[in-house]
């Protein structure tokens, strides 16, 4: 494993991507929404990121990988960036996205409820008749 702080020094974009594992496009996605910050540039006028860039988006990228919408991984940064942030603060944003991981959970173990209940009562024989279809073609309760 790379050592980020002395890897990261005058990298290139696609230096950048490769250490972190991160897509080229979504750097620039990120550069372009103002998630990532503007990278100094070279003398020809090269962008060069540092270890700075490396652990932000590292945390952009752990944050993605939590469930966090652009929004509230702006909202964090923010606080981040801010510097007078509380724990409170951050643990509100993260009690709230928790509950909404939760309600996610739920709704998908009532479709795996479903459609377990609906296959089980497939035939699995050739006739046309089938239970998965009949519940797809029902109107919305």
């Amino acid at each position: 494993m790379p050592d980020h702080h002395t890897a990261a020094s005058g990298l290139k974009r696609s230096e950048l991507a490769r250490l972190t594992g991160c897509n080229l496009e979504t750097i620039r996605y990120y550069e372009t929404v103002g998630l990532m910050p503007e990278p100094p540039r070279s003398p020809a006028g090269h962008r060069r990121y540092g270890a700075v860039h490396v652990e932000r988006l590292g945390f952009i990228m752990r944050a993605r990988e939590l469930g966090f919408s652009m929004a509230e991984i702006r909202g964090l940064l923010a606080m981040v960036d801010r510097g007078s942030h509380s724990c409170a603060e951050v643990e509100k944003m993260g009690r709230h996205h928790l509950a909404a991981v939760r309600a996610k959970i739920r709704d998908l173990q009532n479709i795996e409820a479903v459609l377990a209940e609906t296959i089980a009562q497939c035939s699995g024989s050739r006739t046309p008749e089938c239970p998965l279809l009949e519940v797809l073609s029902a109107p919305p309760r």
